[in-house]
């Protein structure tokens, strides 16, 4: 196929959505993916081998997904679940960001309606957890219905600076949020997304929950504060495997996502076994989009997503990521620290310059941020204070100038009028008309047409250098045997 034959009409972006930490959607004015010289590039054909999706699909793709996610959950054993029992089904909200929330959403719907159908225990619960923004999931409830849904008082969010409870691990006393235990059983209710691989590394990504989204802020700070994103994967595993938590453990039920779409529902009663087939999605999938960003010399980097500034989406992968997209994220034997790991600020001291020698800076290859529509409820001073940044709008300005763990973030940008002169003053500054917006277009990623074209050709040299070099490295170092890649895939 010619160039041309792969580039179309920009896609969609996820619209605004209300929320306390984003500015009302009625003040965005314009989406760059509007814009003259932007267009979309549909994943499936820069990668011909991504497996097809149930979403985004027809007028009927949601349908389809939450007979699937029944259909999947229906062959779990339940049977140690009574009909006299409760259970607490456990959601994360970064889950409800994923192409638009709805599949997540119906996720959560579906496995209370199987638990009720194969148990008949009307006593399910949710319980969906945080990081920061600690009324965040309240608001994912309301929207999804799933107040209504579960029934009167049986949906709440939990966040970290809820009542905790003690868990004995092989490590010594870690930290859950007692709502998250309050029940019988509970169900790990999650997705295949790899959001935050720098953190993670793939490693126990499937766990990483349990210490995160499930956990007091004292053990989940162990990746943010006292161990580092590397040592504190441990933790994690330690909660999960505790004599408390394992009496508990019911299954788990993870939409299956790409960086193109909705696949499916994979649901376990072995978590490990789910973890297994994360790790290879994680890796095929999304380490080909992650590979592929690499590959980019230069370009603006356009936040235009319902998340806050690091959680904003690019053919499935955050903004975090691309940051530090001058690195292999997989690689557990990178140097100078292996594995190295920029996001944490702990590796740069408050003058803004690297503790250790050798720290590799932000991606060179963002030479502007253009920030047209972004969340507060995350500290992002860091990103602003290293990469030129303009902020449109000086309501969105006041909202960051404003926000406790944003008040920073302001002393490095600058600030817009509208959406064009933001994107005219980027131009003229950096100098390169390469643009790569991330605003969660489904299916595919929003870009100027200059980029699109280094993409097309790129693509086809990433997926062999993926498939053939970077895939068995990436196995190897996790322990993961390639031989039964096949097995794992269909299972």
């Amino acid at each position: 196929m010619e160039k041309s034959q792969f580039i179309h009409e920009p896609i969609m972006p996820i619209a605004p959505k209300p929320s306390q930490y984003g500015i009302d959607p009625s003040l965005i004015k314009k989406r760059v993916a509007e814009m003259p010289g932007m267009c979309s590039l549909r994943l499936p054909e820069l990668f011909p081998e991504l497996p097809d999706v149930v979403y985004p699909g027809g007028p009927d793709a949601l349908d389809k997904f939450y007979e699937m996610a029944k259909e999947s959950l229906r062959k779990v054993d339940m049977s140690m679940i009574k009909s006299t029992d409760s259970v607490n089904v456990l959601a994360s909200h970064h889950g409800f960001t994923l192409f638009g929330g709805q599949p997540y959403a119906l996720l959560l719907k579906a496995v209370r309606d199987i638990i009720h159908e194969k148990t008949g225990t009307d006593n399910i619960r949710l319980r969906a957890g945080v990081g920061m923004r600690f009324r965040e999931t309240e608001e994912y409830i309301k929207r999804y219905g799933l107040d209504e849904y579960y029934g009167k008082g049986k949906a709440k969010g939990v966040c970290p600076v809820d009542e905790g409870i003690p868990i004995e691990t092989e490590i010594g006393t870690l930290y859950g949020i007692k709502a998250v235990y309050d029940a019988d059983w509970i169900v790990h209710v999650h997705h295949t997304d790899v959001r935050e691989v720098h953190f993670h590394r793939q490693v126990d990504k499937a766990v990483k929950p349990f210490s995160m989204s499930y956990a007091r802020l004292e053990s989940r700070s162990t990746y943010h504060q006292n161990l580092g994103p590397r040592a504190a994967n441990f933790t994690a595993r330690a909660i999960f495997e505790s004599e408390f938590v394992q009496k508990k453990f019911a299954f788990g039920a993870f939409m299956t996502v790409g960086p193109h779409g909705v696949i499916g529902v994979d649901a376990d009663n072995n978590l490990y076994n789910i973890n297994d087939r994360a790790t290879f999605i994680g890796c095929q999938l999304y380490g080909k989009i992650m590979t592929l960003f690499g590959k980019i010399k230069e370009c603006i980097a356009v936040l235009d997503f319902p998340c806050p500034v690091p959680y904003v989406f690019s053919a499935g992968v955050i903004y975090a990521n691309f940051t530090g997209a001058n690195k292999d994220l997989y690689d557990m034997e990178g140097t100078p620290l292996p594995p190295y790991t920029w996001y944490t600020e702990a590796f740069y001291g408050k003058d803004g310059k690297p503790l250790l020698e050798g720290i590799p800076p932000l991606n060179p290859a963002i030479k502007m941020c253009v920030h047209n529509y972004a969340w507060t409820g995350y500290p992002s001073a860091f990103f602003s204070s290293h990469i030129p940044t303009i902020v449109v709008g000086e309501e969105q300005a006041k909202l960051f100038d404003m926000e406790p763990m944003n008040i920073h973030y302001m002393d490095y940008a600058v600030v817009s009028k509208t959406t064009e002169e933001a994107m005219n003053f980027a131009y003229r500054v950096t100098g390169t008309d390469k643009v790569i917006i991330f605003d969660g277009a489904m299916g595919g990623l929003n870009c100027s047409e200059s980029l699109a074209k280094d993409l097309i050709e790129w693509a086809p040299k990433v997926s062999k250098e993926v498939d053939e070099v970077l895939m068995p490295k990436w196995f190897g170092q996790r322990g993961v045997d390639i031989s039964v890649l096949d097995k794992l895939k269909t299972e």
